[in-house]
């Protein structure tokens, strides 16, 4: 991995840890509902993406809706984009912290897996090793505070995660990682009018309410930390296998918990510090797992 794509890497799960609290903010306190949250969240993303691309110059706005992408492609990318922002926050409302964050890599890295597999990639018994390790750290982390989930919430988050692995592995191709993230999110608003249409017609039980507070974390967490970082995100995966980028999205637990140790006064503990190594021990070794020849043989 060269240092452009570390780099980019870095900040793109930054943005992500970053969502993630922004996420948690807006959620946890009831005055958002998960439907209008993700809705302004998905509608502020493709203001900004499409106001950067004007300011750019470079690609005329008006045909950016399939970004040169076959029809099938950008749909399909767009649906996954949709799918995970919409089933997370409605997983958040029955779902702890901790909990929610565990099934949601876990369902990624899983997926991730498996994608890398049926291409007929087979893991070597480093990148085995390495994915063991950081799913022991991620799990340590969290453990404490693990409890019986809702099965609603588990399933949303659990299919939330599914649908983040395959839009990162449908962005592995990104020739033009701006203007296709642009793609997606502007698609995207197709299914969001399709989720709002129901509390539209049946106004009187519709539940939709966000206070001025959440209105701003939710266009932050659109524009900023989803918009701009999914784009960035898709600008490194190109250099990416799928078990790299899988496994490097396990890291987003420890960066969103080191963000509350230094914006929101949480204590660093020594069960934070040791899973923060495990976690990044076991993502050095899938980085550097094409170094070593052993592979898990056939059966």
């Amino acid at each position: 991995m060269n240092f452009k794509t570390a780099a980019l890497s870095s900040l793109a799960l930054i943005a992500f840890a970053g969502n993630s609290v922004l996420c948690r903010l807006a959620l946890s306190n009831g005055e958002i509902d998960a439907a209008s949250f993700t809705a302004i969240r998905l509608v502020a993303g493709a203001v900004a993406l499409l106001f950067l691309l004007k300011l750019n110059g470079s690609v005329e706005v008006k045909s950016v809706a399939l970004s040169g992408r076959p029809r099938n492609l950008a749909w399909a990318s767009s649906l996954m984009l949709f799918a995970y922002a919409a089933l997370f926050s409605f997983a958040y409302v029955s779902l702890e912290t901790g909990v929610g964050a565990l099934i949601l890599f876990g369902s990624v890295q899983i997926t991730m897996v498996l994608i890398n597999l049926f291409k007929g990639n087979r893991l070597s018994l480093f990148e085995w090793l390495g994915l063991l390790i950081s799913c022991s750290g991620l799990v340590y982390l969290v453990f404490p505070e693990l409890s019986k989930p809702s099965l609603i919430g588990f399933l949303m988050m659990s299919v939330s995660g599914i649908a983040w692995g395959v839009y990162t592995v449908l962005g592995q191709g990104s020739e033009n990682p701006l203007v296709d993230t642009t793609s997606n999110f502007t698609l995207s608003l197709a299914f969001v009018a399709l989720l709002l249409l129901p509390f539209l017609v049946f106004p009187f039980a519709s539940g939709l309410h966000a206070s001025p507070q959440t209105w701003f974390l939710a266009i932050a967490s659109g524009a900023l930390t989803s918009g701009l970082g999914y784009a960035i995100w898709y600008a490194a995966l190109p250099q990416l296998t799928s078990t790299q980028a899988g496994v490097m999205q396990l890291l987003v637990p420890i960066i969103a918990s080191l963000g509350g140790v230094l914006f929101a006064n949480e204590v660093l503990s020594s069960r934070l510090i040791i899973a923060s190594l495990l976690t990044l021990g076991g993502i050095l070794l899938v980085l550097l797992a094409k170094r070593a020849p052993l592979q898990i043989a056939k059966p």
